[in-house]
C-alpha cells in the first residue's frame, strides 16, 4: 500500500492545495488525504471499469472536507491537535501494515497515552451537529435516525431541552465504556458490527449495551 501512496503522491498533493491557505497544516491535511485514498483502495474494484486515481478523487476530497467541516465549530488545545494528528498517523500506518482498523486499547498502548485523553482527541474533529447527525440505524421506514431520534420520548424535545448541549452533557457523564460505543456509534457513524470489533465484544452485546444506555440517558431527560 505504501507503494500505491507513492505512485499517487502528485494526485493527493494537487487535492491538498486547494484547501490551502484556511488556517490549516498543510502536513496535516496531506494524512487526512492519505486517509481518504487508503479508504478508497479498500472499496476499489477493478470491475468499475475505472482508474483507482479516479475512484479515489471523491474520498480524498470527502476526507479532507469532512476534516474542515468538523474542525470549524469547535476550538481545541495545540496539544490536543497535535495528539490527533499522532492517532491519524498511526491509525494510517496500521492499516496499511495489518489492513484491520487499530482499536483504541492499541492506540493508547502504542503512544502511552491514557484512554480518556485519545478519546478526548479523536472525537474533538467531530462536529457538535453530530448529535442531529443521522447515525448508521434505521427505523422500520428505512430513515436514518439521530443520537436524539433514539432517546425522544415522543414529547415536544423543545420543551424539554432548550439546549442540546444537555444530551452533551449526559454523554460525557457516561462510564468509559459507554461513552466510547456511543462515541463509536453515533459520532465516528460505526456499524454495531464495527464497534463490537473494536471492543473485542458480540455485536449483540453491543446492541444491549447501546439499548440500555438510550434508555437510561432517555430516562434523565425525562427526569430533567
Amino acid at each position: 500500500m505504501d507503494r500505491l501512496i507513492k505512485e499517487n503522491n502528485g494526485l493527493i498533493w494537487s487535492i491538498v492545495r486547494r484547501f490551502m491557505n484556511r488556517g490549516y497544516e498543510v502536513e496535516d491535511l496531506y494524512q487526512i488525504g492519505c486517509m481518504g485514498f487508503i479508504k478508497s483502495i479498500k472499496r476499489f474494484d477493478t470491475n468499475f471499469e475505472v482508474r483507482l486515481s479516479t475512484y479515489s478523487v471523491p474520498y480524498i476530497l470527502g476526507e479532507i472536507k469532512r476534516f474542515i467541516r468538523d474542525d470549524g465549530p469547535i476550538k481545541v488545545s495545540r496539544s490536543i491537535k497535535e495528539l490527533n494528528v499522532k492517532i491519524n498517523e498511526l491509525k494510517k500506518h496500521y492499516l496499511i501494515k495489518t489492513g484491520k482498523e487499530i482499536t483504541i486499547e492499541e492506540i493508547c498502548k502504542e503512544l502511552k497515552v491514557d484512554k480518556e485523553d485519545i478519546i478526548i482527541a479523536m472525537e474533538s474533529t467531530n462536529a457538535i451537529e453530530s448529535i442531529d447527525g443521522a447515525s448508521t440505524a434505521e427505523n422500520k421506514d428505512g430513515k436514518q435516525l439521530t443520537i436524539f431520534d433514539k432517546i425522544s420520548t415522543g414529547k415536544n424535545e423543545e420543551e424539554i431541552i432548550t439546549n442540546k448541549m444537555v444530551v452533551n452533557q449526559l454523554i460525557n457523564e457516561l462510564e468509559d465504556r459507554d461513552k466510547e460505543i456511543i462515541l463509536l456509534r453515533f459520532f465516528k457513524e460505526k456499524t454495531q458490527t464495527e464497534v463490537a470489533k473494536i471492543l473485542g465484544i458480540s455485536q449483540v452485546q453491543v446492541s444491549r449495551i447501546e439499548r440500555k444506555i438510550l434508555n437510561n440517558m432517555k430516562d434523565k431527560l425525562t427526569s430533567a
